[in-house]
């Protein structure tokens, strides 16, 4: 099934190809990485200082959110293990960016073992192999090698292959093919189709979703997180001087800097990311107090999930919930993440997905 919106101009379609000996899909420019929330990599031709701060920046994550800077390391996720012959994953992130803490939400809450590869957002040689250029991108063997990307693809097919296993991976993934489109802005821009659904019979669906409305307001829900949700996170955590430091700061401690390198970054970053999130509040048509948007974001998403409920899912929660789970847990530790526990009613629901996702 294809999603309704209004289909783009058609510049052309992808493919995902196999990992092996080739390179792999369209190439595609990675735009913000890293704990700083905000605008897009310049192309080639940057000085050394200026690229520094702009890997700094994007470590903390463009209007997708803090994506962590310049740690190159490679560990293993403990997780219960699986049968012989299961999925093996590879998930290649930053580590504060949203969108990748939105497929490492919905692994550790399904116990599937992953191995994460840290990525430098300013050189990105962990993903040379790879021309599609964004994190996360996640390799998967479940018999034959594949690369998935986008994180609401990575998340519909690996639960569309653990639900149903009448279809391999390859197989599952094909269902959702990359497409070029052009903006009317003239900007070429890979889009997913079908990346909130999951692709299941009519048997399988009946039992995921007893109801239709169950998997309408699933779908929905996750859109959101992507379509809106995420593009408050950089005006927020950006919104003063002191709070731009602040992520600043955290990028340096936790990323690979020299002393010369890091209060470059940590400073001149910090001022920039400032400016951009300016750009961002302008863009997204947010209020001059950006935390009033993430207020009542944040009570919308409680109020869907109800009083009635532990999750949106029920007993469990299904993937919308961890979709928003993943995406407001890049901001812990930071101003903003304080603010919207007192002056939202998240905590108890938030504080339920730590304790389900924990264990």
């Amino acid at each position: 099934p294809l999603s309704a919106r209004p289909q783009p101009k058609m510049a052309g379609a992808g493919r995902v190809w196999r990992v092996g000996a080739v390179l792999l899909p369209p190439a595609w420019r990675l735009r913000a990485p890293g704990r700083a929330f905000g605008a897009a990599a310049g192309r080639g031709g940057s000085s050394g200082g200026g690229r520094l701060m702009l890997g700094a920046a994007f470590a903390l994550g463009g209007s997708a959110g803090l994506c962590l800077a310049a740690r190159q390391r490679l560990r293993e996720h403990s997780a219960a293990e699986l049968p012989a012959g299961s999925l093996q994953l590879t998930l290649y992130q930053y580590k504060t960016c949203p969108f990748c803490s939105k497929v490492r939400a919905f692994l550790d809450y399904h116990g599937l073992p992953y191995e994460i590869v840290e990525v430098n957002p300013i050189m990105r040689k962990e993903i040379k192999f790879s021309s599609y250029r964004k994190v996360p991108i996640l390799l998967a063997n479940a018999g034959s090698p594949l690369q998935l990307n986008d994180s609401s693809v990575i998340i519909s097919a690996i639960k569309t292959y653990l639900i149903s296993r009448r279809n391999s991976l390859e197989e599952i993934v094909s269902f959702y093919p990359p497409i070029k489109t052009v903006t009317e802005q003239g900007k070429e821009v890979l889009e997913y189709e079908n990346k909130y659904w999951l692709m299941l019979d009519e048997k399988e669906t009946k039992r995921v979703y007893p109801v239709k409305e169950v998997r309408v307001e699933e779908m929905k829900w996750r859109k959101w997180a992507d379509d809106w949700l995420v593009h408050l996170i950089s005006p927020n955590v950006y919104r003063t001087p002191k709070e731009a430091l602040a992520s600043f700061d955290y990028i340096v401690r936790e990323g690979k800097f020299g002393t010369l390198e890091g209060l470059f970054a940590k400073y001149v970053g910090a001022v920039a990311m400032f400016f951009v999130s300016k750009r961002l509040k302008k863009r997204h048509q947010l209020r001059d107090d950006v935390r009033e948007d993430l207020y009542e974001a944040v009570n919308e998403w409680v109020k869907a999930v109800g009083k009635n409920r532990l999750f949106m899912g029920g007993n469990q929660p299904n993937l919308a919930d961890l979709a928003v789970y993943g995406v407001l847990r890049v901001m812990e530790g930071l101003e903003a993440f304080d603010d919207m526990m007192v002056h939202t009613n998240i905590q108890p629901w938030y504080q339920r997905m730590e304790e389900v996702i924990q264990k």
